[in-house]
């Protein structure tokens, strides 16, 4: 099966896989997933992840964080769309949840968190929310 939004997929099986309480979730692998799996590291979304060479294209394996029963990716939300891209640039990046969630961008520098693209003075695609 040919999946037009590669990205969309990923959040849409960490979405599912945490809201039926699983511990992990399998990915196919690529390098902008690895970007956005680093930033959910980093910023304290997920336990950890890992990435398993199958000779082929590799997965993802996600650990989901869980505080008690309490998710800690309360919503995650893909915003550019392949059909419908959005821009922003480093004065006018949004803010999510007045600044309790995270905005992924993709900028000229690298996958980074809209907090980082404002300290770096850059703009770019606006991937996703989560918070």
């Amino acid at each position: 099966m040919q999946i037009s939004d590669v990205i969309a997929d990923m959040l849409t099986r960490i979405r599912n896989a945490n809201n039926a309480k699983h511990e992990t979730v399998d990915v196919p692998a690529s390098n902008m997933k690895k970007a956005i799996a680093d930033i959910l590291l980093e910023e304290g979304y997920i336990k950890g992840y890992q990435v398993i060479e199958d000779g082929k294209q590799g997965i993802i394996k996600i650990t989901l964080k869980y505080i008690g029963k309490q998710k800690v990716i309360q919503g995650i939300r893909r915003v550019s769309k392949p059909g419908l891209r959005i821009y922003a640039g480093c004065e006018n990046m949004p803010s999510v949840m007045n600044g309790l969630g995270i905005a992924i961008v993709s900028t000229s520098k690298g996958v980074m968190t809209d907090k980082k693209a404002r300290e770096a003075k850059v703009g770019g695609e606006i991937l996703a929310f989560v918070w």
